[in-house]
């Protein structure tokens, strides 16, 4: 059997209408598995007017607004109706490819089950940790437990990074785990993208350090955090600014909390990789990443990364070469500790230029088309063992 053998059905609660790094990742897997010449439907919700088109023919799915304050652009697909088992039923997948533990892939799942075809999951989020952020923290264990049953009923789980994987076997959550890593497409993340006019426009001397943040404005993106280490720098007298790329729910909230932030908004594409190669430093502090795409476009961008040693900056962070990965495991310590890791960057030329170029090479070992292979060899194993069995 060969990857012109395969036939994928993949759901996904988030494929196209919302831009974030997990959809994108689909998105390009996609890509990949139909120029290999497998077989691909996409079991999705589908709205009016996404964020970008989809790869591969997408097949809606009952869905709802998200019922939870802060994300009510995400859809939370229902289950699986007539019209959508019928279309299965065509399709005939011999692989299902879950990628996020919603109503419709619980369903999906026991579908598959009941016609024995393999089931991968692949892990882009720590959902567990979401409930801290909504003050909802006593639910994390019910969260892990829901989570374990889910993936322990599929054949192998990918993660895109080892330290997620360490993570998952912790939890107890499957023993068949490997690596889905992520990609970089290094024509548009580049040092080479820096644009001084660009910064001057937005506020930027030549002469200025730019901490960069950039990701989706939602609270589990470690805001508050960011936010008080750069207070915490400020009460220091380090000199920088903060740079923000992107938009979302708590954008209001964010903009109070750092007065003064450069606000650049959303961008996507070589827009993007203008703005992010035009910063300086780049701090994500969030612990809910299993891989963090935005650390490696910021590591591919030549710029050093502060992070919290957590799943995802973990496998990517070289600490003290690229540099600094910072323990969250004390929340009162955290932003004191992140403010200590930025300060030498923010007043030290050298040592920033020199941990952004480790931090570039080390990116350039992160090709979209090897990554994801990974993921079909795994596919063909799975298929392969049910037929042996």
């Amino acid at each position: 059997m060969d990857v012109t053998d395969l036939r994928i059905a993949l759901f996904s609660g988030n494929y196209n209408y919302t831009r974030d790094g997990a959809n994108q990742a689909l998105n390009r897997l996609a890509g990949y598995l139909l120029k290999r010449g497998a077989g691909l439907r996409v079991y999705a919700p589908v709205v009016a007017e996404p964020d970008f088109p989809p790869t591969g023919d997408l097949v809606n799915v009952p869905n709802v607004r998200m019922p939870v304050k802060g994300r009510g652009e995400y859809r939370l697909p229902l289950r699986i109706d007539d019209r959508v088992r019928a279309d299965l039923d065509t399709f005939k997948p011999n692989l299902v490819h879950l990628s996020s533990p919603d109503p419709v892939a619980h369903a999906a799942l026991k579908w598959a089950r009941e016609r024995d075809i393999p089931v991968l999951a692949s892990v882009h989020t720590r959902f567990e940790t979401y409930p801290r952020y909504y003050g909802l923290g006593f639910l994390e264990p019910a969260v892990e437990a829901i989570l374990r049953r889910f993936y322990q009923r599929c054949d192998a789980l990918v993660a895109p990074s080892q330290s997620q994987i360490e993570e998952l076997r912790a939890q107890r959550m499957h023993d068949d785990i490997s690596i889905w890593s992520r990609g970089v497409d290094r024509t548009v993340f580049h040092p080479s993208k820096r644009d001084h006019k660009w910064r001057r426009a937005h506020g930027l001397a030549d002469d200025d350090v730019a901490i960069v943040f950039l990701g989706r404005l939602v609270m589990e993106k470690g805001l508050d955090v960011f936010a008080e280490t750069i207070v915490q720098l400020r009460q220091r007298q380090v000199p920088h600014k903060v740079l923000v790329i992107g938009d979302g729910p708590a954008r209001e909230w964010f903009e109070k909390a750092l007065p003064g932030g450069i606000f650049a908004g959303f961008k996507t594409g070589k827009d993007l990789g203008q703005a992010l190669a035009s910063g300086d430093i780049f701090f994500n502090p969030s612990i809910t990443e299993t891989f963090g795409n935005v650390t490696l476009e910021a590591m591919a961008c030549g710029l050093p990364v502060v992070a919290a040693g957590a799943t995802g900056a973990a496998s990517l962070v070289q600490d003290g070469a690229t540099g600094r990965l910072v323990p969250p495991d004390r929340p009162e310590l955290f932003a004191p500790a992140c403010a200590e890791a930025l300060a030498p960057y923010c007043t030290d030329d050298n040592l920033r230029l020199l941990h952004g170029a480790n931090g570039e090479e080390a990116a350039g070992a992160y090709t979209w088309d090897a990554i994801n292979q990974a993921v079909v060899d795994t596919y063909l194993r799975l298929i392969a063992g049910r037929r042996g069995s």
